[in-house]
């Protein structure tokens, strides 16, 4: 079975490089054919729309650094043109072990060393985009713990006692000169930070990290941005910017590794076919060598991980969303379906498992966007109904992790179930926040086939629209996994 895993991976991995070579080959043509946008496999990709002297930008930052990684090439289009451009950073990165030990070359776990890296990381920011144009004044730094963020947004919602950072020992924003310092660890202080500079700055485009990528404080700064948004739609006034998400970490991507100006990067062979708009911006050869210096700001991260942060110093940078996902009827009545065979829309087994891939579909879907081809989801009267399709190559005992947050327009969401479902063959149990909860109706059914959750829909706080994450998986193996996706249950009035 190893040899069998080890030899598939090889095998992928080889298909991916052939891939990605194929890919900018392709790219470079059309480039110089001067075409707008350019399909890989079903992956379109657009050019970015162009900046003016009136756009109000502002690129939201996990950590010191993604925003170089990501956003280094638009950030200087942008000052070319005259725009306002600010940059948020969530956390000062200030949990990096590993390259902390690389960077200080020696061992501790005193929680003043890991806030002193974090003020290592902070200078290294403003040192970074001082090189890219963008004066100090400009950068906002929010001081919230690295790697906690995600716990913060799940668990820490209207909570007498804060979260605690794991390595820093402290429950509130240690950092003098950030604009938070003192907020204690809790969802709410995070999310009043991000409305409060999203009112008073205004910005018509926001970049902020990918819904997809893996390392869950950029997931989460994503969740937290939205959110924020949906609040403020209600205010007399605000118009919701756009947003462009950007993808920084992913299994296997970007190929190949090292510094290779000369490439294009391209969507991840796992996102790269499903319906996600694609948008691309190109670097000149400037942009280029000064995204390529600004990365190198950070030694405290390049000591360790400069053969993966180079890496993206290519010709263009890639942004993207997955599509909203509307299951309401006019009727306001959802599609009645059951965990029978013949209920669900098949699709052709695929050698290798891929993450969001696009259906192969034995018959059509009618109307938007779809979701992954092993997710399935309905609305059945007052239940919603979430389906995962077994993988075929491995056992047929599944095991599945879902994450659902619901938003209701008219109730706060710090007061909405925060909705964790852990499935092991034929139990499972609910979460709301760290509560246990009852299932309240809630029903898993599994076949030879599929893995079937029925939720009352009161259970997730009849909201308006949920995020959604799955993870399926045998053992410790997961072979489905997707990032959160925006899923409509009520139509917008």
């Amino acid at each position: 079975m190893v040899k069998y895993l080890l030899n598939r991976r090889v095998i992928m991995n080889l298909f991916i490089c052939r891939r990605s070579f194929i890919s900018s080959w392709a790219l470079a043509v059309c480039l110089c054919l001067g075409i707008a946008s350019v399909s890989f496999g079903q992956a379109i990709i657009k050019d970015i729309e162009p900046f003016s002297k009136d756009d109000r930008i502002f690129i939201l930052a996990p950590h010191p650094d993604d925003e170089a990684i990501g956003c280094g090439g638009i950030i200087q289009e942008a000052l070319s043109k005259g725009a306002d451009v600010r940059v948020i950073y969530l956390t000062n990165g200030d949990h990096n072990q590993f390259a902390f030990i690389v960077y200080e070359k020696r061992l501790t776990f005193r929680s003043a060393e890991f806030i002193h890296m974090g003020k290592v990381r902070r200078d290294e920011a403003i040192k970074a985009m001082a090189g890219l144009g963008l004066n100090k004044d400009k950068l906002i730094f929010l001081g919230y713990p690295d790697f906690g963020t995600f716990t913060i947004f799940r668990d820490y919602w209207q909570s007498k006692k804060p979260f605690k950072s794991m390595l820093t020992c402290i429950s509130k924003v240690p950092y003098k000169e950030d604009l938070s310092y003192g907020q204690p660890y809790v969802a709410e202080s995070i999310l009043g930070d991000i409305k409060k500079l999203l009112k008073e700055y205004r910005p018509n485009k926001i970049f902020v990290s990918h819904p997809a990528d893996v390392n869950v404080d950029h997931k989460t700064f994503y969740l937290f941005l939205e959110v924020a948004l949906s609040d403020l739609e209600n205010d007399s006034g605000f118009v919701r910017p756009k947003v462009y998400p950007y993808l920084i970490h992913r299994v296997g991507w970007p190929l190949p590794r090292h510094y290779h100006p000369s490439l294009s990067l391209n969507p991840p062979e796992q996102l790269s076919e499903t319906p996600l708009e694609w948008f691309s911006f190109d670097l000149n050869q400037g942009y280029i060598t000064n995204k390529h210096k600004a990365i190198l700001c950070y030694p405290s991260q390049t000591r360790s991980s400069a053969f993966y942060l180079l890496a993206f110093v290519r010709k263009n940078e890639l942004f993207s969303n997955y599509p909203e996902v509307n299951l309401y009827e006019p009727s306001g009545r959802g599609e009645k379906i059951d965990a029978g065979k013949n209920s669900f829309t098949y699709f052709l087994a695929h050698l290798f498992t891929k993450e969001d891939a696009l259906p192969v579909q034995v018959r059509p879907v009618t109307g938007g966007p779809v979701l992954p081809d092993w997710l399935n989801m309905k609305l059945e009267g007052d239940r919603l109904i979430i389906s995962v399709k077994k993988a075929q190559y491995l056992f047929k005992r599944v095991n599945s992790l879902f994450y659902i947050f619901g938003y209701n327009k008219n109730r706060p969401f710090a007061a909405m179930p925060k909705i964790r479902i852990m499935t092991k063959a034929q139990n499972f149990k609910i979460l709301d926040g760290r509560k246990l909860i009852k299932p309240g109706g809630s029903e898993l059914v599994l076949d030879k086939d599929f893995l079937v959750l029925k939720i009352p829909v009161d259970l997730l706080g009849d909201p308006d629209f949920i995020f959604i994450s799955a993870k399926a998986y045998t053992g410790n193996l997961p072979f489905h996994t997707t990032g959160f996706h925006k899923v409509n249950l009520k139509k917008r009035e």
